[in-house]
């Protein structure tokens, strides 16, 4: 049996000026050259705060986002889910101005395109204030943080079959 190469895309996003808000960012430019597993095609990309940069990606296999997520534990909390965690409510199409993350992967799924598996990192925020540096609390866990992305790169990917096979 032949295995194939998946295709995993790490996106970071988030607004840079805002200290603990660009956590996604500064993930991707740490990520950036990472050798991958040999049977992953790996893309590292900057998202920014570009609304619309899931709707990027064809024929991924696996979508990890890293971004900043205030869900009110402590700062520098890491919280690790699948797409298919989130309550539907919160997948609605609200406004095509303003777009939010998940209602894209919804977009990405109306459209046929969702990932086979989108898994969100999201860390606790301490400070949103203007400013390039995160703050110490999130600063500490980013080794961390990048731990989780790589075992997540790396889950599921060994010996996948070519499809019909």
């Amino acid at each position: 049996m032949k295995t194939r190469t998946a295709r995993v895309v790490v996106l970071g996003v988030g607004n840079l000026l805002l200290k603990d808000e660009g956590i996604g960012v500064h993930i991707a430019q740490a990520l950036q050259g990472t050798p991958s597993p040999a049977d992953v095609e790996l893309e590292v990309v900057d998202g920014g705060t570009l609304p619309d940069a899931p709707l990027a990606f064809e024929d991924v296999d696996k979508l990890i986002v890293v971004d900043a997520v205030q869900a009110g534990g402590e700062p520098g909390a890491i919280y690790h889910f699948h797409y298919e965690d989130i309550e539907p409510a919160d997948k609605v199409l609200t406004s095509l101005h303003q777009i939010s993350l998940l209602e894209n992967v919804w977009l990405m799924d109306k459209f046929s395109r969702r990932p086979r598996e989108v898994v969100i990192i999201g860390i606790e925020p301490e400070d949103m204030n203007w400013g390039l540096e995160l703050s110490e609390k999130v600063k500490k866990r980013v080794p961390q943080i990048i731990k989780i992305v790589m075992e997540e790169i790396g889950s599921e990917y060994h010996g996948k079959p070519e499809k019909g096979e």
